[in-house]
């Protein structure tokens, strides 16, 4: 199965199954961002993390070809899918992990309109392995200022309430979508849009769903780094079997940079 690859934004939506999909106000709204490596790589970059390590790169397919092409082993997966009530209603079988039992793993609430790219990205980089956060964070910039601030046994509501009074983050992704390397315009912040960003991770051997607009993160069953990937992409083909007609699905995979 091939992935869409014209790349899209994301939209925050307060849903409970069964609901019928309609914007909440959140307190605050920013820009959508695009899935786009080009703008991604350099975004993380300024927020403090070196991609001259591991950087995104856009996986193209869930078919093993396309998961052969990417170097490994990754250390998070990114994937933008459209929300709509085929989505919704499978979220009532969602296996939350308790965040009294997920005190490592970094977890942070979606409070802000159209973050949900930003809050990917930081799910993403701060539950890479031990080794590759201490050789890319740069402790005094500030990804490195938000995580001491924020360690990940800290309450995600919290968290999202340091993020949303923070204006350096919110002027670094403003500067983002607005960035000539987007492919698209940004649009007017108050345009409605359906599709949303979440981010899959290894932690303690366990596969993790880590969704902002979620209670928790999900757990998907047991993984490894080294498979990391080809669990991830599994996991986006049963988002993709939901929704068999939906094209707007894109991924993308945090890998080792090669020589």
């Amino acid at each position: 199965m091939r992935v869409n690859v014209l790349k899209s934004f994301c939209l925050f939506i307060n849903l409970q199954p069964n609901q019928p999909i309609m914007s909440e106000a959140p307190k605050k709204r920013w820009f959508p961002l695009e899935s786009n490596p080009e703008l991604m790589n350099p975004y993380v970059e300024k927020l403090g993390f070196d991609t001259s390590i591991y950087s995104f790169v856009d996986v193209y397919s869930v078919e093993s070809w396309a998961l052969d092409m990417i170097p490994q082993p990754v250390a998070a997966v990114i994937m933008l899918y459209p929300l709509s009530e085929k989505q919704e209603e499978h979220r009532k079988d969602d296996n939350i992990v308790p965040i009294s039992d997920a005190t490592k793993v970094w977890f942070i609430k979606q409070r802000i309109g159209n973050a949900c790219g930003t809050i990917g990205l930081l799910h993403s980089l701060l539950n890479v392995p031990e080794g590759l956060r201490g050789a890319s964070l740069d402790s005094t910039s500030w990804l490195g200022n938000f995580y001491d601030e924020c360690p990940p046994a800290l309450n995600p509501v919290i968290k999202a309430e340091k993020l949303e009074s923070n204006d350096a983050i919110e002027k670094l992704h403003d500067k983002a979508t607005s960035d000539t390397s987007n492919q698209t315009s940004r649009g007017s912040i108050d345009d409605r849009l359906t599709t949303h960003f979440i981010a899959l991770v290894h932690v303690d051997g366990r596969l993790l769903e880590l969704d902002g607009r979620k209670d928790g993160p999900v757990d998907h069953g047991a993984t490894s780094e080294t498979a990391l990937l080809k669990d991830s992409a599994a996991v986006v083909q049963k988002f993709m079997a939901r929704d068999p007609d939906e094209m707007r699905f894109t991924i993308l995979a945090l890998a080792p940079n090669q020589s």
